[in-house]
């Protein structure tokens, strides 16, 4: 591996921090390592190696899904798309590890994945508002799971896990759910309570959430939710955790190379685990556009 750049976002800071960043270094053969400490760190930092044309051949992402989110943004924005994303899961929510195959609880077999240089081309979804344009690599929300996340604090998810966000949930449901309204790039109106949209399979943990989602096949993943009862909510949970939430009367799933949503009320959405901003917005998606480091696709 020649020359690569690893971000960290430590889940801990301080002694703990230093002590994972040496271990990073050591595993890496001595790689260039730069913590982030707040919001937004990790994206400013990737953007500015590649703006400042420091020669790095690849950039490592260790951290979770946020931290992924950040660092492929500083890549995007800083105009290097064609430069090699590798990943060392060490968040709190690792999905996008997960549906990629990437060892989880393990630096030393995610680096691996990262030695042997296997590259996959996988789609990237791009999300456009009034405020601009961001990425996503494998999920978004819009409604109930972005008010979710938005009330969920770092200190929580630090402190708590998973969980932080089960105490949020329970907190919002059962609020009256907004009218949000979309149009797939065929032209077909829709109209829901909240919407989740994937770039692959699985969502928030190890869920099949979309059941034909794929990183690399060219379509976003839609799902559409009519209620937000905490009835229905339980009755959705359920049906997810079978695997039959597709079945659902009044769940839809369809795919789309597009998506525009809107809404007459304030409604939130988010990209990867992190509060974005509020609707209206579109979507569309960039076929084959990110390397990442990856074991091959099944």
């Amino acid at each position: 591996m020649k020359n690569p750049l690893i971000i960290l976002n430590p889940a801990a800071h301080g002694d703990k921090a230093g002590r994972l960043a040496e271990r990073l270094r050591d595993l890496s053969g001595g790689a260039e390592v730069r913590l982030s400490a707040s919001a937004g760190d990790a994206e400013r930092i990737a953007a500015e190696a590649i703006r400042n044309d420091e020669g790095f051949s690849s950039i490592i992402a260790a951290g979770g899904d946020g931290t992924i989110n950040e660092v492929v943004n500083g890549i995007f924005s800083a105009g290097n798309p064609g430069i090699p994303l590798g990943i060392l899961p060490v968040g709190t929510m690792n999905v996008f590890a997960v549906e990629l195959g990437i060892p989880l609880n393990s630096p030393e077999k995610a680096w691996e994945v990262i030695r042997r240089g296997e590259i996959r081309q996988l789609d990237l979804p791009v999300c456009t508002t009034k405020e601009g344009a961001r990425c996503f690599v494998q999920l978004a929300g819009v409604g109930l799971d972005a008010e979710v996340v938005r009330r969920t604090s770092r200190e929580s998810k630090k402190a708590l896990g998973p969980l932080s966000y089960l105490l949020s949930l329970a907190q919002v449901a059962g609020q009256k759910p907004p009218q949000i309204t979309m149009e797939s790039s065929d032209g077909t109106v829709r109209n829901g309570s909240f919407v989740l949209l994937g770039n692959g399979r699985f969502y928030g943990g190890p869920f099949k959430m979309f059941r034909h989602g794929s990183p690399n096949d060219g379509l976003l993943d839609v799902l559409v939710f009519q209620s937000q009862s905490p009835w229905d909510l339980l009755r959705y949970m359920h049906a997810i955790l079978m695997g039959h939430h597709g079945e659902l009367a009044d769940v839809e799933y369809f795919q789309t190379s597009s998506l525009s949503l809107r809404s007459e009320e304030p409604v939130p959405y988010e990209l990867d685990g992190e509060m974005a901003g509020y609707l209206p917005m579109s979507l569309t998606l960039d076929p084959a556009t990110l390397p990442v480091f990856a074991p091959p696709s099944d």
